[in-house]
C-alpha cells in the first residue's frame, strides 16, 4: 500500500479522497491555487503545496506544477478525482513516465474511452449494447452522410468525438437540416475539443439516462455494482442521482451490468469507472464511459457497502479485488442531491462568503461537503458546494428522510438551490420514479412560461 498520496483537485472530492487515505493510514499532499488556501481539507492534509494563482489553468490544469509538487513532497501516486485532469491521457502517461502510480485506468485506456467513436467501437466488440447510428465518425461525403440520416431515422443527433459534458452535440429532426448541423458540430468541436470528428445517432425521445458502476483490478478481475438513475437533468447536467434505478427489472440490469464488467476484462479495464446508458422502452443503449470516480458514487456506496475511493486505492496499489460478483447484493435505496451555489430557479452563480451553515444530520443521511461557516466559495469554479445523501430501507423513506434533510440544512450568504430539491422532493413524477432526462427542463420551462404569463 502507498505510504503518500497527492490529491490532484479541490472542492469535496479532495476531502472525501482524503478521509479514505486516512482510513487506510497513507498521508495525504494536497495542491491547491492561492484562493483554495484557506480550504478544510488543505487545513487537515498532512503537507500542501501551492500550485498557481485561482485560474484552473494555471493552477488545477498545470500538469507540469502538479509532477513537481508529487517529487517535492515524495508522494508515490497522484489522484485526480473527477473533472479536471481526471480523464486527460496525456496527465497520466506524465504521471507515470515521472514515476508515480495514477490511480485510474492507464493513458491508452482513457484515450480509448474518451473518443466516443473508438467507445462505441469497442462496446460494440465486446458486445454491449449501443444506440443505432453511424458506424463510426461520419464520412465527408454530403450523399453519404444523407444516407446514414435515412438508415438511421430521424430524429437524430450529430455528436462530437471528443465531446462530454453536455457539450458538443446538436439535435436534428429533419433532413433539410441535416448537413448544416453536421458542419456546426465539425467546426464546434474542433475548436472545442481540437477534435473535429463527429458522428450520429438516433436521437431517443424520451429515454432515461441509467449508468453502472464497475470495478477492475490489473489480475483480470472486474465486477458491477449495480445502477443508478441520474435522469433528472437541466442543461445535460445532473441534479438528482439515486441507486436502484427504479422499475427496472434486476434481470435486465445484471444482463447489463455482466457485459460491461466482460468490456472491462475485455480492454484491459483498470480502477473504477462507469458505462452511461439511455435507458427507453426496456432496452439499454450505450452512450459513453467515464474513466474516473463519478459524483454520484456515494449513492452506490450507500446501497453495497463498497468504498469506492478506497477501491480505486486499493487497485492502484496493485490488490486483487477481494469480492466477486456474487458477493454484491443492493440493500436499500439512496437518493443524492447536488448542492449549488446558485440561484435556485434563474441558475445564476451565486459565490460569496457562506456566513451560516449548518448541515443535516440524523438516520440514513450524509453530507459530503468541504464547506463551513466563513468559507468563501469562489467564483473561478465548479458552483456545488456538496451533497447530500439520504439511505433508507426503501425509496420512499429515502425520499422522506431527504426531505427532513433538506429542511434542516441551512446555507446562509449566499443562494444555493435548496429549494429547488425541496419542490422536486414533493413532486408526484419524482415520487413516482422513472421521469425522463427531459423532465426538469421541461417543468422548469412550463413554469417560466406561466411567470412570464402573469407578467
Amino acid at each position: 500500500m502507498f505510504e503518500k498520496i497527492l490529491i490532484a483537485n479541490r472542492g469535496e472530492i479532495a476531502l472525501r479522497i482524503q478521509r479514505a487515505c486516512r482510513e487506510l493510514g497513507i498521508k495525504t499532499v494536497v495542491v491547491h491555487s492561492e484562493v483554495d488556501a484557506e480550504a478544510k481539507y488543505v487545513k487537515l492534509a498532512d503537507e500542501s503545496v501551492c500550485i498557481g494563482p485561482a485560474p484552473s489553468g494555471q493552477s488545477y490544469l498545470n500538469m507540469a506544477a502538479i509532477i513537481s509538487a508529487a517529487e517535492v513532497t515524495d508522494a508515490e501516486a497522484i489522484h485526480p478525482g473527477y473533472g479536471f485532469l481526471s480523464e486527460n491521457a496525456s496527465f497520466a502517461e506524465r504521471v507515470e513516465k515521472s514515476g508515480f502510480v495514477f490511480i485510474g485506468p492507464r493513458a491508452e485506456t482513457i484515450s480509448l474511452m474518451g473518443d466516443k467513436v473508438s467507445a462505441k467501437d469497442a462496446m460494440k466488440a465486446a458486445g454491449v449494447p449501443c444506440v443505432p447510428g453511424s458506424d463510426g465518425a461520419l464520412p465527408e461525403d454530403p450523399k453519404e452522410i444523407v444516407k446514414i440520416g435515412r438508415s438511421v431515422g430521424y430524429p437524430v443527433i450529430i455528436k462530437a468525438a471528443g465531446g462530454g459534458g453536455g457539450r458538443g452535440m446538436r439535435v436534428v429532426h429533419t433532413e433539410a437540416a441535416l448537413l448544416n448541423a453536421v458542419a456546426m458540430t465539425r467546426t464546434e468541436a474542433g475548436a472545442a475539443f481540437n477534435n473535429p470528428t463527429v458522428y450520429m445517432e438516433k436521437f431517443l425521445e424520451n429515454p432515461r439516462h441509467v449508468e453502472i458502476q464497475i470495478l477492475a483490478d490489473q489480475h483480470g478481475n472486474a465486477v458491477y455494482l449495480g445502477e443508478r438513475d441520474c435522469s433528472m437533468q437541466r442543461r445535460h447536467q445532473k441534479v438528482i442521482e439515486e441507486a436502484p434505478a427504479p422499475g427496472i427489472p434486476p434481470r435486465l440490469i445484471a444482463r447489463v451490468g455482466e457485459a460491461c464488467a466482460a468490456a472491462c476484462r475485455k480492454i484491459k479495464y483498470r480502477g473504477a469507472g462507469t458505462f452511461e446508458f439511455l435507458y427507453e422502452n426496456g432496452e439499454f443503449y450505450f452512450i459513453e464511459m467515464n474513466t474516473r470516480v463519478q459524483v454520484e458514487h456515494p449513492v452506490t456506496e450507500l446501497v453495497t457497502g463498497i468504498d469506492i475511493v478506497q477501491a480505486q486505492i486499493r487497485i492502484a496499489a496493485n490488490e486483487k479485488l477481494w469480492f466477486k460478483q456474487r458477493d454484491i447484493a443492493l440493500k436499500g435505496h439512496a437518493i443524492e442531491c447536488r448542492i449549488n451555489a446558485e440561484d435556485p430557479f434563474k441558475f445564476t452563480p451565486s459565490p460569496g462568503k457562506i456566513i451560516g451553515y449548518h448541515p443535516p444530520g440524523g438516520p440514513g443521511i450524509r453530507v459530503d461537503s468541504h464547506v463551513y461557516a466563513g468559507y468563501s466559495v469562489p467564483p473561478n469554479y465548479d458552483s456545488m458546494v456538496g451533497k447530500v445523501i439520504a439511505y433508507g430501507d426503501t425509496r420512499e423513506q429515502a425520499i422522506r428522510r431527504m426531505r427532513i434533510a433538506l429542511s434542516e440544512m441551512v446555507v446562509e450568504g449566499i443562494k444555493t438551490n435548496i429549494p429547488l430539491h425541496q419542490e422536486l422532493m414533493l413532486d408526484e413524477r419524482f415520487m413516482d420514479g422513472g421521469t425522463s432526462i427531459h423532465y426538469l427542463e421541461e417543468k422548469l420551462a412550463a413554469r417560466e412560461a406561466v411567470i412570464k404569463g402573469n407578467q
